[in-house]
C-alpha cells in the first residue's frame, strides 16, 4: 500500500546528520537538515562546494567515512549506482564509521536489483537502509520540498524521519524492503525522459515552421498537448540558455537502466528507447553536460533550424 505524508520542515530536534554529495540538489537538502535544527557534516568530490557548505553554516569534511562518523542518518545525494557502492564500501566509506543501528538514506537513481544488493550488505553489519530516491529539482531541493520515493523497514523510516520531515513536501511510503523506491524513480524517469525528448522534438519543429517560439510555449501550455516537462524545460530554449538544472548525461544513464530493466524482464519499451537515441545523440554532439533541454539544439543542428541563442 502506497502512504503518502506531508513534510513538517522546521520542526525536529537537534540530531546528527552526513550529507554525501553536495552538487546543485545536495547542497540544498544539506541546507534544509540545518534550517530543522540538525548538526550537518557534508562532504563532496569538489573542494569549492564543501567550502560553501561550511560557509553556509554546516561543518565540511573530507570523506563519506567522516561524514558517518557518529551520525543518526547520513543521507547520499551522489549520480548512479556505482558511487553509492564506492561510498558506501571503499576506502573511507560510510560503512567503516556510521554507527551501529544508524541509517543511510540513498537518494541515487539506480536498478532495483542493485538498490536491494546494496542494501543486504549495509544491513549485514547492523545499519539500516532506506531506498529514497528524490523528485523535484534543486530549487525544491533548498525549500525542503522535494518528493521522496522512499521504500525500507519501518526501523530505517523511523530512524530517517528527521531528514525525510526536514527534506520533503511529499514522502511516499512504497513498500518495506529498499527496491520498491528505486523502481518508482525509473518509471517517474521514463516517462521524464520521454516528455522531455518529445517537448525538444515539438519546438524544434515549431521553429522549422517558423513559428513564434514564444507563443507556441503560451498556446501549448494552455492546450491538452502541455506536460510538467515542456512547461519546465523549454523556457532554457526560449531564453537560450543551456546551463544545466539536469543534465543530458542523466537521461543517457537512467534511460539505459529502463532498456537494461526491459531487457532481463522481457518487455518492450520502444519510446523511451527512442528517447534514448536522442539523448545520446545530443550527447555524443558535445552537449551531454548541458541542460537536457538541449536535445532541441540537437534537432535543429541537424536540420538547420534556427532557435533562440543559436546560429542555424
Amino acid at each position: 500500500m502506497v502512504e503518502q505524508a506531508e513534510g513538517t520542515a522546521g520542526n525536529q530536534g537537534a540530531g546528527r546528520a552526513g550529507v554525501i554529495g553536495l552538487g546543485s540538489m545536495g547542497f540544498g537538502m544539506a541546507q534544509s537538515l540545518l534550517r530543522a535544527g540538525l548538526h550537518v557534516a557534508g562532504c563532496d568530490v569538489g573542494a569549492a562546494a564543501v567550502e560553501r557548505f561550511s560557509a553556509a553554516g554546516g561543518r565540511g569534511v573530507a570523506s563519506p567515512a567522516e561524514a558517518a562518523e557518529g551520525a543518526d542518518m547520513v543521507v547520499s545525494v551522489v549520480v548512479n549506482a556505482a558511487q553509492t557502492e564506492a561510498i558506501l564500501f571503499g576506502p573511507s566509506g560510510v560503512a567503516e564509521t556510521l554507527p551501529e543501528g544508524a541509517v543511510f538514506i540513498s537518494s541515487a537513481t539506480m536498478d532495483p536489483d542493485i538498490a536491494r544488493s546494496l542494501a543486504a550488505r549495509l544491513e549485514a553489519t547492523g545499519r539500516h537502509y532506506l531506498d529514497a530516491p528524490i523528485s523535484g529539482g534543486a530549487q525544491r531541493a533548498a525549500e525542503g520540498a522535494l518528493t521522496i520515493l522512499a521504500s525500507g523497514s519501518p526501523a530505517a523510516f523511523a530512524r530517517a524521519k528527521p531528514a525525510l520531515d526536514a527534506m520533503a513536501a511529499k514522502l511516499y511510503a512504497l513498500g518495506d524492503a529498499p527496491g520498491q523506491g528505486a523502481a518508482f524513480k525509473m518509471i517517474n524517469q521514463l516517462l521524464a525522459g520521454v516528455h522531455i525528448a518529445a517537448a525538444s522534438e515539438a519546438m524544434a519543429f515549431a521553429a522549422r515552421q517558423g513559428l513564434d517560439l514564444k507563443k507556441v510555449y503560451e498556446v501549448i501550455t494552455a492546450s491538452a498537448g502541455n506536460s510538467w516537462m515542456f512547461e519546465n524545460r523549454m523556457p532554457h530554449v526560449l531564453d537560450g540558455d543551456y546551463t544545466p538544472k539536469s543534465a543530458v548525461d542523466i537521461f543517457v544513464k537512467d534511460l539505459g537502466i529502463i532498456q537494461d530493466m526491459a531487457r532481463s524482464a522481457k518487455f518492450p519499451v520502444p519510446v523511451s528507447a527512442a528517447a534514448l537515441q536522442m539523448f545520446l545523440a545530443t550527447s555524443a554532439a558535445g552537449m551531454g553536460r548541458d541542460d537536457d533541454a538541449s536535445v532541441a539544439r540537437l534537432y535543429a543542428r541537424i536540420t538547420g533550424t534556427k532557435l533562440p541563442g543559436e546560429e542555424s
